[in-house]
């Protein structure tokens, strides 16, 4: 690869980092909920409403930060949001009651959503013939944090005795030392971003063309969904975003409780379900070629099954489930740069980067929603039923989305 080569995807790389990290530090959290229960004495629900914080918090960002990135530039709205969730990572360094570390995550939520709606407008301008690749690379990148996480937790939870004895002289010897080092590396990412990047912009990628109007209002954001195609396709993202993060969320505990595998069987499956992240390189570029509904109806018809799947047969073992598992996944990671590149152009390009915010404001909100109401439903029935309602959104999302498509 020549060095012209190299330059001309350092936007794609440094953006896909922060990303990565931003994903690595949220998925940490769920394989932690039996230490933290342990640890805390605190039940499904209080763990659940703890992620859920961090959620909200990062559904509320996207419409701000895509927004702000219209007026000030994307690139100081992706490294500040990258510095404040190192900053948040770092000060778990500190042992702190439960409700002080659910502030925390409250802070690194916010971090963290100041990203993706950023990102998608930046690379989509950078990067305007192959939309579809670079969004599939940047988010394959980002699963790639999950895959890490879980892996990453047993590390610091269950290391043999010489690799604990080396752990042990980092800040927090147990599970908050991992925090500390993912965020000495967001802030080192931050910095990276903020100085490298911007010289390697195409002119306007940054802010975009100056607007011949005036600035858009809030009206004109919500006036957005008069069109009743892309509020219809809003909802099938929000009822996809329900049933993943409430998935995602409870997976380990869904698979130790409810399916009776081990702790280390289950965060390895856990694994599994990021691992197939590569599937977004593949689905994104199709959706370049074949358009971009062929390729969505059939992901969200995969997660549906074999979400039902991983319901109906919870007790049929670690290989059944496993691969279950990984379904969900390549069908999940399959719809996710396909439905991002679809909204960004039905957008109007003056409306792009909040009115992407809105959306995902709504979606991530939704999203937000779902660990509480797992951990609940969890709490009052037992894990089973309360994927059994994931399913059931997941399966209303993709009959919309078929529908979308067979009218298009």
């Amino acid at each position: 690869m020549t060095l012209g080569r190299i330059r001309e995807y350092d936007v794609l790389v440094l953006t896909a980092l922060i990303w990565f990290l931003g994903k690595f530090v949220r998925y940490a959290f769920p394989p932690l909920f039996e230490s933290l229960q342990a640890g805390y004495g605190v039940s499904n629900a209080a763990v659940g409403a703890a992620f859920s914080g961090f959620m909200a918090v990062y559904a509320l960002l996207q419409f701000p930060s895509g927004a702000i990135a219209d007026r000030v530039g994307a690139v100081r709205v992706i490294a500040a949001g990258a510095a404040v969730a190192g900053v948040g990572a770092l000060s778990l360094i500190v042992d702190t009651p439960f409700a002080v570390l659910a502030g925390v995550m409250l802070v690194i939520g916010a971090g963290t959503g100041a990203h993706k709606t950023v990102a998608v407008r930046l690379l989509s301008r950078v990067y305007p013939v192959r939309t579809g690749r670079a969004l599939g690379a940047h988010d394959t990148v980002g699963a790639l944090g999950g895959v890490a996480a879980p892996a990453a937790v047993t590390l610091f939870l269950s290391a043999p005795p010489a690799l604990a004895a080396l752990l042990s002289r980092l800040p927090g010897a147990d599970w908050r030392g991992l925090f500390v080092v993912t965020g000495v590396v967001a802030v080192a990412l931050a910095a990276a971003f903020a100085l490298r990047v911007p010289d390697r912009l195409p002119a306007d990628a940054d802010r975009g063309p100056e607007r011949a109007g005036p600035e858009p209002s809030a009206r004109d954001y919500l006036a957005l969904f008069e069109d009743r195609r892309l509020a219809a396709f809003v909802l099938v993202t929000v009822a996809f975003s329900f049933a993943y993060n409430g998935a995602v969320a409870f997976l380990p505990l869904y698979l130790t409780e409810a399916a009776g595998l081990s702790t280390a069987t289950g965060n390895l499956l856990y694994s599994a379900l990021f691992a197939v992240t590569f599937v977004q390189l593949a689905s994104g570029d199709l959706s370049d070629r074949l358009g971009r509904f062929p390729v969505m109806v059939a992901a969200l018809a995969l997660a549906t099954a074999a979400l039902v799947g991983v319901v109906a047969l919870a007790g049929t073992g670690p290989i059944a489930l496993g691969a279950l598992v990984v379904a969900f996944g390549l069908g999940s990671h399959g719809f996710r740069p396909v439905r991002g590149a679809y909204l960004i152009e039905s957008l109007p390009d003056r409306l792009a980067g909040g009115g992407l915010g809105v959306v995902r404001t709504l979606l991530m909100g939704a999203g937000a929603l779902a660990p509480a109401t797992v951990g609940a439903v969890a709490d009052a029935s037992g894990f089973r039923p309360a994927f059994g309602l994931l399913a059931g959104v997941l399966a209303v999302g993709a009959l919309a989305a078929a529908g979308l498509w067979a009218t298009e």
